[in-house]
């Protein structure tokens, strides 16, 4: 079971002048749920190299269980340290996609040819993907065979309009999630702030937030069987 993780390249907070990246639980925690059932995990970034931390996700407030193990897995951080550049990467050398989130996807993924192209090319291999939190905002140009929106008539949740204003980030955002994923005909759910909601539709898995980052893994792994 060889999976592909890919993580943004992206570090900054628009204007704000603040850092920002992948979020370090959406990493951790279903990196150890798919390590733990055997899976051969590949990391691979749009520049390659060491992806940049959210540092917000590193605040003792956003720790879990998986944060702190990744944290002292020497393993694991040599491996964030050197991701594949996703150029490079050949989808069709692994059985399934994750895309963990942060605000940094919805600046460089979702604007990614590559990464555009290459979940098309897993969908139509019939490989399933799965994005959390931000992440699903790299769907926003992503397209079916026919040439109309991947998430057109599916079941998909995504961070929500009113988390992004919880954390204050609103207007800063290059694009609401929960919103894109309506207007491209997304069948959107969410359930409440900070709560696990995963959804499935067909080779497409999505979740909602941080705490659904390690149940979409586990989604995946049912989706492989």
């Amino acid at each position: 079971m060889k999976i592909l993780m890919v993580l943004t390249s992206h570090d900054k907070l628009g204007e704000t002048g603040k850092k920002t990246g992948f979020w370090l639980e959406e990493l951790a925690a279903p990196y150890y749920v798919l390590k733990d059932a055997g899976a051969e995990i590949t990391l691979a970034s749009p520049l390659g190299g060491q992806p940049p931390l959210d540092p917000s996700s590193a605040d003792e407030s956003a720790l879990t269980d998986a944060t702190r193990r990744f944290d002292a897995d020497a393993d694991a951080k040599a491996q964030l340290a050197t991701t594949h550049k996703l150029a490079d990467v050949d989808v069709q050398a692994f059985d399934a996609v994750f895309y963990p989130g942060g605000h940094g996807p919805l600046w460089d993924l979702a604007n990614s040819a590559t990464s555009r192209t290459l979940i098309e090319a897993a969908i139509a291999a019939g490989k399933p993907v799965a994005l959390v939190c931000h992440a699903p905002g790299i769907l926003r140009d992503v397209t079916k065979a026919d040439g109309t929106p991947l998430v057109s008539g599916k079941k998909v949740t995504g961070f929500a309009n009113s988390e992004e204003a919880a954390v204050g980030l609103t207007d800063i955002v290059p694009f609401l999630v929960e919103d894109m994923l309506k207007e491209r005909g997304g069948t959107y759910s969410k359930t409440d702030d900070w709560g696990v909601h995963v959804l499935t539709d067909g080779l497409l898995i999505t979740g909602q937030n941080p705490a659904s980052s390690g149940p979409a893994a586990e989604e995946l792994l049912k989706a492989l069987g």
